[in-house]
């Protein structure tokens, strides 16, 4: 069951994210005990990472009310998820955690892998919720109980996504440096004392600190993706993408200097988020985007050149686009209506609710259309339809994202033919604020780096 869902499983993650990164595989240990430790900002997408793309076979801590779901409880069998007990769920039987502890320490003394997510449950805030002790019970008990050849290996994992909930985001899984549970003496039946317990949790912590991106109010983030967004917009003809492992230590770096810049020079910091959001205000005003202005980008033999490859693209996948949003759009619209009224807000949920309705209603939506041309013409018919189905749908989906482009780069191409001084201002203005925030990052480089000044 496993080996059939896997597949699918990725090929979800694929659709609804329109690219996934993974950083840092190559320092989990291939072989012995390793427990994963996660943050937890997504629902039910956070496993399905890392039960896809982790390069070990994991098993999932899990609460116990997703086991009692219809179809949740099957898959989370199906992948080998240990249920936990969690105070705040209704039914819970605490005394049943025992079992559950005894269950991960087998699975570690295989020589196996669990993975766990130490703040208890899924959430929005911005930053980690402090640190339940279960994760350090689990590792210090099996790790007196291993014989001396075995190490259980600690593995800190980070998550991190551009927009959670959002349909062809971008995700990053990123793998931390792994470390060794000290072995410390038990006796038989016996847990582990507190002060260990206390220790290892704190370094837990500390290692998800190090692979997450905190701030005090989730504003803050807002207005760090805006100005990371503006600052890596440049001026030249560039067409590979930053990895999302650089975008992630560019926003946790823009935090660290917008807490030191606000704490040093808070007329400052205020001024430049003043001038970020007045700026984006007026490119959305104009429709446009910060990376979409760089004059040299628009010179007429590469204008040409995307025109002719842009045209030929969308012309030759019309028909199926055409196809692929009459059979399948309805059932986009309704998984969206779904997905907010069953999360009412929840961000955590959002994606979780959206991939699970989608998988249940395209799949329904496909089965009316090949019983509507069963019923018209016939088996044969069918045969011939019915691999159409998710195929043009998946080609109406790449259509739409490529239009989408071609949009935002026609528009920025006439403001530059006929309004050429507003869009020489845009220009002039984000090079002005790329170069206050390089600024602003030298001088608190300078107080918070021991080692000196060093370039943003």
């Amino acid at each position: 069951m496993r080996a059939l869902l896997l597949p699918l499983l990725r090929r979800v993650l694929r659709i609804f994210f329109r690219r996934i990164e993974v950083t840092g595989a190559e320092r989990v240990p291939q072989t012995g005990p390793v427990i994963f430790v996660l943050n937890h900002p997504n629902g039910l997408i956070d496993p399905a990472f890392l039960l896809c793309l982790a390069p070990r076979r994991v098993s999932f801590l899990a609460k116990a009310p997703l086991f009692r779901m219809p179809i949740i409880g099957a898959i989370c069998r199906a992948f080998e998820a240990i249920p936990v007990q969690r105070r705040q769920d209704p039914e819970s039987d605490l005394s049943k955690n025992a079992e559950t502890f005894e269950t991960a320490r087998a699975v570690l003394l295989r020589g196996g892998t669990i993975a766990v997510f130490p703040e208890g449950g899924s959430h929005s805030d911005p930053k980690l919720r402090p640190l339940k002790t279960g994760t350090a019970r689990i590792a210090l008990g099996a790790a007196a109980a291993l014989p001396p050849d075995l190490v259980i290996q600690i593995v800190p994992v980070g998550l991190y996504y551009r927009a959670k909930q959002t349909f062809r985001s971008v995700a990053l899984l990123h793998f931390g440096n792994p470390f060794p549970v000290e072995r410390i003496p038990l006796p038989a039946g016996a847990g582990p004392p507190a002060e260990p317990v206390r220790e290892l949790t704190a370094r837990l912590e500390e290692a998800l600190r190090a692979l997450t991106l905190e701030a005090e109010e989730v504003n803050v983030h807002t207005l760090v993706a805006r100005a990371q967004h503006v600052f890596t917009a440049v001026d030249d003809t560039a067409e590979r993408l930053p990895s999302l492992a650089h975008e992630f230590a560019l926003r946790r770096r823009f935090l660290v200097g917008y807490d030191v810049a606000r704490r040093y020079w808070p007329e400052r910091a205020a001024r430049l988020q003043d001038r970020l959001e007045r700026y984006e205000a007026a490119l959305d005003a104009a429709g446009l985007d910060a990376r979409h202005l760089a004059p040299r980008r628009y010179g007429w033999r590469r204008v040409a050149s995307y025109a002719l490859k842009s045209v030929v693209f969308l012309t030759l996948g019309l028909p199926a686009t055409l196809l692929g949003g009459l059979i399948n759009y309805p059932a986009y619209r309704v998984v969206g209506w779904v997905a907010t009224g069953v999360t009412k807000g929840e961000e955590d949920a959002l994606a979780t609710v959206k991939v699970l309705a989608a998988t249940l209603l395209f799949p329904l939506t496909w089965m009316a259309v090949v019983a509507v041309v069963w019923l018209w013409r016939g088996a044969w018919a069918v045969a011939l339809i019915a691999p159409l189905l998710p195929l043009t749908g998946y080609v109406a989906l790449h259509v739409a994202e490529r239009f989408d482009r071609v949009l935002g780069a026609t528009r920025a191409f006439f403001i530059l033919l006929f309004r050429r001084r507003a869009f020489l201002r845009f220009t002039a203005e984000r090079n002005e604020i790329q170069r206050e925030i390089a600024e602003l990052g030298r001088e608190v480089d300078a107080i918070y780096s021991p080692s000196g000044p060093q370039s943003p």
